[in-house]
């Protein structure tokens, strides 16, 4: 035999209560609890079953055949079920039994672990569950208070009715009804005629009890289905018996709640004009706050004042690193936030048939998206700034550096040469002293032709100091000055000085040619040490490893020139040696000393033991920036590897998002559900972008400045993960909004999907919006005739119509009522149709709203019928926080049959539409 699960909540979606998860925990445990079920199920069976002239007097017993079971479910449905076994056997019995079992299930019903051999053997436990099923399933499901329904909504109707009523206070359906004054408030509430409230005491339950159980039995109709006895002696009444006996008042009442209802719906669109307020209230403020923060934030990063050095520019990156990581992220989520409280409002303004909210001016999402665009622009021209200053003042550093190691140099070299060059020496010289003068100083104009290259390299340098802003240019250009104007001095006095050599040569000898040849071999061979001493001690900078190796390649092709150079020193230094040996050989008055050359071997020595130093320096130099030049490539793959991962990876979501929201798969929940998951997954990405900052921070800190092994930047991953945030909450508000236009409105999933499918077809680029003619066709498709601006939309279409329409397939269509439509869908003028305003529009057209005439109809029937309405009604019927609110706000009625104090609902209720002013 089939075996039945007992839940009553499996089926519709308007299930209506959660049932209890363990029915023996809950119940069968307590024998209190099960003797108020029985005698209360009990009542409430016959209650019902007397309509049809029986009864039942064991509920687990006279069940068992199935025969009274099945004409209990005939009585309280009205429908007929299949025909009963009359037969006594046990097989008859338990066709009944499943005959009524399914049918219960039929309506809904999902009965947990139950069986029709259950109630057959009389298992009291299962008949007790069976029964309380039914009586949730046919006297409580239906009732509905203020949009909750079942136990909810019976527990808020019993609060509202109690609420004026002094010592009760309805919380639950157990220990809030021991003391007997719920039931009889209830009754009073109702029928006040019936029991004088007022002599009813707190302290005396029984009679209390007693009194609302006679009543209710004698003049309601009601009968007595629990004991006063077994209520006050029980710590905690049985809940299930209590919403029985509670749930026949709501009944036998039900036929008053004609008040109530235009209450509640006064309430309801009170309510909802309360919240809008609030809501609009809260956006002026956030859209504030935030175009105030952007209009303080803007300067700051519009500031271009230079630093002289590069700490000082470091210190500036880092505060905007700071900015990026700390003070940017919440502004980025107040902004989307904003977008979606001001999306969520529109919404709930058209959904109640309220006017569009329009915010104050300068204060749009249009004008927060512009002044966000002015921010993004400023950070982007600050960050490129920034960068630029710090590659400016890095070489800056570099050259100021070079600038003043070759002036060392050239201010060292021409120390005393114009004293020199100023001597008269040459004329009490010998003749053999002036020919070795007139060659010390050919070779001297030989060094100095030598030496122009390197001047004409320090003004260079400090030409382009100049051009770089150097802060500290004022002195480089004196220091530049005076090597220039002492180099002029220089050439002036070395062609004064050639000159008169030059006339004094005729009247000397020939001079010693091995001094003219020392001279002529040590003087070029001098410069070439001097310039290997000045390039082995020159700084450089490189960003590559290519450019560390090309400097390493070239130190090592200059090694390779020195066994060359050491042959030269030895043949300079022989020729010394044989020109000592001729002095000491032949007396020559030499004294010593080289007429034609102030260089000697222990200078060219010294200069050559100098070269050998600054040669393992140099080598130890290039490895270390090649180390150096090793880890920054390393940072460089490590930050493309995570890049090039994460950037195709955002790509990827948005478009997976894009596609779920035009896509038509399940439920609008189910892209719900589908979509927060997908934002769980996206925000658990979130330390994969702050890994990728970390190893950006790095590269930073390093000065590297591009990266051949990805095209993603930290901008571009920073402005996607932007980006992809923001699309998933603007999409969930958007799934959300159309699941609120959906339940208010009554469209059904089949409406919805027709919906979609139509707004996808004509959104062909897939932007999730439609343009103007777009739209037109999409309306058109949907069987909306706009070429007849005064048609009715009956559903059905006569011949002429018919042809209106094929002609409006040719975008022939009457432009008023298009033009109308348009300014319901696309009320900022921008020109697309986004499928929440399509959705918006298709609800207004197809499902029902209130309205003001409704409203008015509402406030009629609270007043009575009259005209107006007295402020006394108001806070009768309504809450005290909604009745002071219609108070404060209604005009003064002013007719013809008003009387002091009426108020006029009519022109408040217009106003709440947006028909006049509140």
């Amino acid at each position: 035999m089939p075996t039945f699960d007992m839940d009553p909540y499996d089926g519709d979606e308007n299930n209506y209560m959660p049932q209890e998860d363990d029915w023996d925990r809950d119940m069968l445990l307590d024998p209190a609890w099960e003797k108020q079920q029985r005698k209360t199920f009990t009542a409430w069976c016959n209650s019902h079953l007397r309509k049809a002239g029986t009864q039942i007097e064991n509920i687990e017993e006279d069940f068992r055949d199935g025969l009274k079971l099945m004409l209990l479910l005939e009585v309280i449905s009205g429908e007929r079920l299949a025909k009963p076994e009359r037969g006594k056997m046990r097989v008859h019995k338990i066709s009944n039994v499943n005959k009524a079992l399914h049918y219960i299930t039929s309506k809904g019903v999902k009965l947990v672990s139950i069986g029709a051999e259950e109630i057959v053997d009389g298992n009291a436990k299962m008949t007790l569950g069976m029964i309380w099923t039914i009586i949730l399933r046919f006297a409580i499901q239906d009732i509905s208070v203020e949009e909750t329904s079942a136990k909810e909504g019976l527990l808020l109707w019993c609060q509202r009715k109690t609420a004026p009523y002094k010592n009760v206070n309805i919380q639950n359906f157990h220990i809030s009804w021991k003391d007997g004054l719920g039931f009889c408030a209830l009754i009073h509430r109702h029928r006040p005629e019936l029991i004088d409230y007022g002599k009813l005491r707190k302290d005396d339950p029984m009679t209390n009890l007693n009194t609302a159980f006679d009543v209710a039995e004698k003049y309601l109709d009601i009968p007595k289905m629990l004991d006063a006895e077994d209520i006050v002696s029980t710590l905690r009444p049985d809940e299930k018996a209590i919403m029985t006996y509670v749930s026949c008042y709501y009944h036998a009442f039900s036929g008053k709640q004609k008040a109530e209802t235009a209450a509640n719906r006064i309430c309801k669109v009170l309510a909802v004009n309360q919240e809008n307020e609030q809501l609009m209230e809260d956006y002026e403020k956030l859209a504030s706050d935030l175009l105030e923060w952007i209009r303080r934030t803007i300067p700051w990063l519009e500031n271009r004042a230079p630093e002289n050095t590069m700490q000082a520019m470091q210190q500036k990156l880092e505060d905007f690193r700071d900015y990026r990581r700390q003070h940017k992220p919440p502004k980025v989520q107040e902004k989307c936030q904003l977008e979606i409280n001001f999306n969520t409002l529109q919404t709930k303004l058209r959904l109640s048939n309220r006017p569009a909210f329009m915010p104050s001016e300068g204060k749009m999402v249009s004008d927060v998206s512009n002044a966000w665009g002015g921010l993004e622009g400023a950070e982007k021209g600050y960050e490129e700034w920034l960068l630029n200053e710090i590659r400016r003042l890095e070489r800056l550093d570099h050259l100021a550096e070079k600038f003043r190691q070759k002036a060392a140099i050239h201010e060292t070299w021409t120390e005393g040469k114009e004293v020199m060059l100023q001597a008269r020496d040459f004329e009490t010289a010998s003749l053999s002293e002036i020919k070795a003068l007139l060659k010390k100083h050919e070779a001297f104009e030989s060094d100095l032709a030598a030496h122009q290259d390197r001047v004409e390299q320090i003004a260079a340098i400090a030409q382009e100091l100049n051009e770089l802003d150097y802060y500290d240019s004022p002195s480089v250009n004196a220091r530049c000055q005076n090597i220039c104007d002492q180099w002029d001095a220089l050439g002036a006095l070395t062609q004064k000085r050639s000159e008169a050599l030059q006339r004094t040569e005729k009247l000397l000898e020939t001079i010693d040619q091995l001094y003219l040849e020392f001279a002529k071999r040590a003087a070029p061979f001098n410069n070439w040490m001097e310039g290997a001493m000045e390039d082995l001690q020159d700084t450089f900078i490189v960003h590559t490893i290519e450019e560390i190796q090309g400097l390493s390649t070239a130190h090592e092709q200059f090694k390779a020139t020195l066994p060359d150079a050491d042959k030269e020193r030895g043949a300079i230094l022989g020729i010394h040696n044989e020109i000592a040996k001729i002095v000491a050989t032949y007396h020559v008055n030499m004294a010593g000393t080289n007429p034609y050359t102030t260089i000697n071997p222990q200078d060219i020595n010294a200069k050559w033991d100098k070269v050998r130093q600054l040669v393992p320096q140099r080598d130890q130099a290039l490895i270390e920036e090649h180390a150096r030049q090793q880890n920054n490539e390393r940072l460089r793959r490590q930050f493309a590897n995570q890049a090039n991962v994460i950037g195709p990876w955002i790509q990827t979501k948005m478009e997976e998002i894009g596609r779920i929201s035009i896509e038509m798969h399940g439920t609008l929940e189910d892209q719900l559900t589908h979509l927060r998951q997908y934002e769980k997954n996206i925000v658990n990405y979130k330390p994969k972008i702050d890994q990728l900052e970390g190893d950006h921070q790095l590269i930073q800190e390093a000065l590297i400045f591009d990266n051949k092994h990805t095209n993603y930047t930290m901008e571009h991953i920073r402005v996607g993960w932007e980006q992809l945030l923001t699309t998933i909450a603007r999409t969930i508000n958007e799934i959300e909004n159309q699941i609120l236009t959906r339940d208010a409105k009554g469209i059904s999933q089949d409406q919805m999907n027709e919906f979609r499918a139509s707004f996808n077809h004509f959104d062909r680029d897939h932007s999730g919006t439609l343009g103007a003619e777009e739209f037109k066709a999409c309306l058109i498709s949907l069987g909306f005739d706009i070429a007849n601006d005064a048609q009715k939309k009956t559903g059905m279409m006569e011949a002429e119509d018919f042809k209106t329409c094929l002609i409006s397939l040719g975008y022939n269509m009457g432009e008023a009522e298009f033009s109308r439509i348009m300014s319901i869908v696309d009320p900022n003028r921008v020109g697309v149709v986004t499928f929440q305003a399509f959705i918006d529009f298709m609800s207004r057209e197809t499902a029902d709203t209130d309205t003001a005439d409704q409203v008015m109809a509402s406030f009629k029937v609270l007043a009575g019928d009259k005209n107006y309405i007295l402020a006394d009604e108001l806070r009768r019927e309504l809450p005290p926080d909604q009745a002071e609110y219609c108070i404060a706000r209604m005009a003064p009625y002013a007719g013809p049959d008003a009387i002091p104090g009426a108020l006029d609902y009519m022109s408040f209720s217009t106003a709440l539409y947006g028909e006049s002013d509140l």
